[in-house]
């Protein structure tokens, strides 16, 4: 038997319309409530097992109101909107919902939310309370998919749990987390855990598609049906088809594309320039490093999409709230540098100790950089220092003032080579310095002329080329 499901709308049509879809697929629904009084009356006389809540709702009492309540009682629900404000969102979030679904509603929109949030719940993973510094709790049975993920923190031993809890279904993905974090990696592990393993796993990095031919890489073209098109071209898509596609940096899609986008998650069809609509069977992992919801408060991302990309969302902790991982990870990266037949260098107390002292705010990468960079620089059994910027390390003693504080510059000159460092001496473009920093390339250049710091990135580029 299906489960029973209450809705909460204060609007007739758009519950009646819920309700035609739910009765359709077999689901038992309760009365419909119009307002949180009613709701919890229905909800105390026929117990549903999910809880579709409408954030704004008449009389007194919010969707927010109902929805903390429902949180208390370790009950499923599912918020219905079309709001993009960001304080409600991040108020709505705050109370813990299975998931939101945008107004108008679309059958199939609805039992694919309705799935996954009754799954989700079965399935929840159980709050972990505190463990005493002196004991170690036991780490999850994770897949030999998940081997390449190194990490036993508490923060990212929940996310791959997570991750191996939603990689055996077909469920969208949202990957969140700064840069350097591993989003591809365990992005990769959830389509090997998957049925689809033995299927493509293709990547689109959203932020570099080529303007003039984003819809012909993404679903492809026929033979002339534009200048230049001298043969039949498969979009990658297309290429994905049966496999999963991960859009990577989906936060940097131009608004015009985030429409086509929008279709292809809902009808799983794509349109080749030039060619008939068709069919494709792919599993969506997405990833950005941007706030997304603060882009669709800026309207620069689509609220449909955002909800129905964060179907199950996925958060990457930054590696400074993971600093118990730093040593297995630069050992890691020791042992893949390290020539075969040669001795693994190991790190000193004191090298060891400079890891901890940094904030890495180029998460992973920087620190595998790092790693790599100094292993030339070493060239021995044990490596006794590193090359490590000052600016950002914890607790950092060193001061070049009588006052006891670094100068405006001093600042400025460790925070740009920071920066650089993080996206591999990059400063135009998509991922570099510029970007990051939020400044014209040419004001960066001249800042960095300024500070003297040429020849510094000029060695220290070298070095990591060498």
């Amino acid at each position: 038997m299906k489960p029973k499901i209450l809705i909460v709308e204060d609007q007739f049509i758009e519950a009646k319309s819920l309700n035609v879809i739910l009765t359709n697929a077999g689901y038992s629904t309760c009365s419909i409530a119009r307002s949180v009084a009613t709701a919890l009356s229905i909800i105390e006389k026929e117990n549903p097992d999910l809880v579709l809540v409408d954030i704004f709702l008449q009389g007194e009492g919010t969707g927010i109101d109902l929805g903390r309540i429902l949180n208390d009682r370790n009950m499923a629900f599912v918020y219905l909107s079309a709001n993009s404000n960001r304080q409600i969102l991040e108020e709505a979030k705050s109370t813990k919902p299975y998931g939101f679904m945008v107004k108008p509603f679309r059958a199939k929109d609805v039992l694919i939310m309705l799935d996954v949030a009754l799954y989700l719940h079965k399935n929840r993973l159980p709050e972990k309370p505190a463990v005493p510094p002196s004991q170690k709790s036991t780490p999850p049975v994770l897949p030999p998919e998940f081997n390449q993920l190194i990490g036993n923190s508490r923060k990212f031993l929940d996310t791959l749990e997570r991750a191996k809890m939603v990689g055996s279904t077909d469920t969208s993905v949202l990957i969140l987390g700064e840069s350097g974090t591993g989003k591809e990696l365990i992005a990769h592990s959830i389509h090997n855990v998957s049925a689809r393993r033995y299927k493509p796993f293709i990547v689109v990095n959203c932020g570099t598609l080529p303007a003039n031919l984003v819809e012909s890489d993404l679903f492809g073209h026929e033979k002339g049906s534009f200048t230049g098109a001298t043969a039949k071209r498969e979009g990658k898509f297309e290429l994905a088809d049966g496999g999963t596609i991960f859009l990577d940096e989906i936060g940097e899609l131009p608004l015009e594309l985030q429409v086509k986008f929008l279709r292809v998650l809902q009808e799983r069809e794509i349109e080749p320039i030039g060619g008939k609509p068709k069919k494709v069977n792919v599993r969506i992992v997405a990833a950005t490093n941007k706030d997304l919801e603060e882009e669709v408060a800026a309207g620069r991302f689509r609220i449909d999409l955002y909800y129905r990309l964060n179907v199950f969302p996925l958060t990457l902790p930054p590696l400074r709230e993971r600093k118990e991982d730093i040593q297995a990870l630069a050992n890691y990266f020791l042992k893949k540098y390290t020539e075969e037949g040669k001795q693994v260098p190991v790190l000193s107390t004191e090298a060891a100790e400079m890891l901890l002292q940094y904030d890495w705010p180029g998460n992973i990468r920087e620190l595998e950089n790092t790693i790599q960079r100094n292993m030339v620089l070493g060239n021995h059994a044990v490596i006794e220092s590193l090359e490590i910027p000052a600016s950002r390390r914890v607790n950092n003693p060193s001061v070049s003032t009588k006052s006891g504080f670094k100068t405006m510059n001093e600042n400025e000159r460790d925070h740009i080579l920071a920066v650089l460092e993080s996206c591999n001496w990059k400063i135009s473009g998509k991922g570099g310095a510029a970007e990051i920093l939020d400044i014209n390339v040419n004001t960066l250049n001249s800042r960095i002329k300024k500070l003297g710091v040429e020849k510094e990135i000029a060695a220290r580029k070298k070095d990591k080329h060498s």
